[in-house]
């Protein structure tokens, strides 16, 4: 928690002289003999207070984009502190006692000249229907990227000189609000809506909303007819559904007269955890597989012309859209007709990016007799090493703690973790030493392991997915997310009553988020046919003459 009180400051010291982009040609010093700091602060006009939140520092050695902007898993180094009814003028402390990410403390910065920026990430009091009250992000339909989202406050960009060997004092005022992301229009081929979820409202006390973005046929208006539909998973997006504009191939392929008429349909549903909820329903994130079943689908469906059928239902996705497309399929098999899953993310926790989470003791590293080996999260399609787990969790942790990070391995433990005593989620490990929790592995096999769930509940699903599901994975996938498909191949392979082994295909050598060897608009074909193949004798398809 910051000291929010500006006394902290040693007035006695010499505080830095910040110069704005555009001003003088020289590099003020920032030193003092009273280590290294930065003051974050922010005036009234900017809001009203008092803040509780997150403040940061952004440091960079370009300009190009601002720091707030630069930062990433591989980025610049950036460092956070959460802040607690911070008024304006009172300064949240940044020291060398706080994570950063790639650089884990502000003790490690080389001395240099750097553009250095600050930010407020403004937290919301969620007063929820199991009684717990939280302080969350709460999405602006931006997804999630506090970097970017409407209402929070960012610092001009200040070039300074900083050594934190001969210490520092720097303050920067977040003086500058973010302004709202205006709903895109409506094209002749692309719709789009939102609405407030009355299920997902009551759970968080706080309006919750979801929306969708809808690809129309290339006669829709002209017709009268009803079309199948690809609802496509994945990240925040209010983009057009395959990246839907002219001149690209699928933009001519879509127009053609020998092309399947049909909707796709893309959600969008970030929570105050992430920027996608995993379309499940959860006791830490709320009950999104259900609204997006029983508001957001039916919604759909009652402004558009939609085949109101499982066998014209279809899903597809890539990474978190990949597991979520099975996910829903697996979970609502008498629902959706079929599923085209890509590189999906860990479909049983044997791997998790480099862990097993039922036999592992630590998130970090691996026991090899009186060794500690580091765990890979990430590599290249060489198997070069881009980021340890480690790395990868003190990147979220800098971003956000209890799971505030916006990022992966935090909306995994949202999801698909136990509610915690403090209303936040219990964590799988604890982030900073990596050390895991057992009771809550089970929870995690109990509750969402999709190849457990298959093997526990394989004599009514198996009957009902037979033939429906399609999962693409490369061999050198980058966060080695393969190792769970193969599981899952392997055991749908010795399935009896009945005997299924779905449709496994690898791509050799191929990196995070190989999708087959065809085309998108292939695919979709392949898709149609697949229709085809699942309508009931005697159903007309005017929607495509093949």
């Amino acid at each position: 928690m910051a000291d929010l009180n500006p006394t902290r400051t040693v007035f006695g010291a010499l505080l830095i002289t910040v110069l704005f982009l555009g001003g003088l040609p020289d590099v003020a010093p920032a030193q003092t003999n009273e280590g290294a700091q930065f003051r974050v602060t922010y005036p009234a006009s900017a809001h009203d207070g008092p803040i509780t939140g997150r403040v940061f520092v952004m440091i960079s050695e370009t300009d190009t984009r601002e720091p707030r902007l630069q930062i990433g898993r591989e980025g610049t180094p950036f460092f956070g502190r959460d802040v607690k009814a911070l008024a304006p003028g009172e300064y949240g402390i940044i020291d060398v006692t706080d994570i950063g990410s790639p650089l884990e403390s502000l003790s490690e910065l080389p001395a240099g000249d750097y553009f250095v920026q600050g930010m407020v990430n403004i937290y919301t009091e969620f007063r929820r229907a199991d009684g717990h009250v939280v302080w969350m992000h709460n999405d602006q339909w931006e997804g999630q990227a506090f970097q970017r989202s409407p209402g929070n406050l960012y610092s001009d960009v200040v070039r300074v000189h900083l050594d934190p060997s001969a210490g520092f004092d720097v303050e920067l005022e977040a003086k500058n609000v973010i302004p709202p992301i205006p709903f895109p229009e409506d094209t002749e081929w692309v719709k789009r809506f939102r609405f407030e979820s009355p299920m997902l409202s009551e759970f968080w006390g706080q309006p919750i909303y979801l929306g969708a973005t809808v690809l129309l046929p290339r006669d829709y208006e002209e017709s009268t007819i009803s079309y199948p539909v690809l609802y496509k998973q994945g990240h925040f997006s209010t983009g057009a559904p395959l990246r839907f504009r002219e001149g690209t191939e699928i933009y001519e392929e879509w127009l053609a007269d020998d092309f399947p008429r049909m909707m796709v349909v893309t959600f969008q549903h970030p929570t105050p955890y992430f920027d996608d909820s995993y379309a499940v329903n959860s006791v830490n994130v709320g009950p999104y597989g259900s609204a997006i079943i029983e508001e957001l689908i039916p919604e759909i469906e009652r402004r558009f012309r939609t085949i109101q059928e499982p066998w014209a239902r279809w899903l597809d996705g890539g990474s978190t859209g990949g597991w979520e497309s099975l996910a829903l399929q697996l979970f609502y098999p008498d629902f959706f007709g079929g599923v085209w899953s890509y590189c999906p993310d860990p479909v049983t926790f044997t791997n998790v990016e480099g862990f097993n989470i039922y036999e592992d003791e630590n998130a970090y590293y691996k026991t090899r007799g009186w060794r500690k080996v580091p765990i890979v999260n990430s590599r290249d399609v060489d198997g070069t090493m881009r980021m340890t787990s480690r790395q990868r969790n003190y990147y979220e942790l800098a971003k956000g703690t209890k799971g505030r990070s916006g990022e992966q391995l935090d909306i995994w433990s949202a999801v698909y973790g136990p509610l915690g005593d403090d209303g936040y989620f219990k964590p799988l490990f604890d982030k900073r030493t990596g050390d895991i929790d057992p009771s809550v592995a089970e929870y995690w096999r109990e509750n969402y392991d999709l190849l457990e769930y298959m093997k526990r509940n394989w004599s009514w699903l198996g009957p009902k997915i037979q033939g429906k599901i399609h999962i693409y994975m490369g061999d050198m996938d980058t966060y080695r997310l393969e190792q769970a498909v193969y599981e899952m191949d392997a055991w749908m392979k010795t399935t009896t009553d009945p005997h299924y082994r779905g449709f496994f295909m690898y791509g050799d050598r191929k990196p995070h988020c190989w999708s087959g060897p065809v085309s998108t608009a292939d695919r979709l074909k392949e898709m149609a046919m697949h229709g085809l193949r699942f309508k009931p004798e005697g159903t007309t398809t005017p929607w495509w003459t093949y």
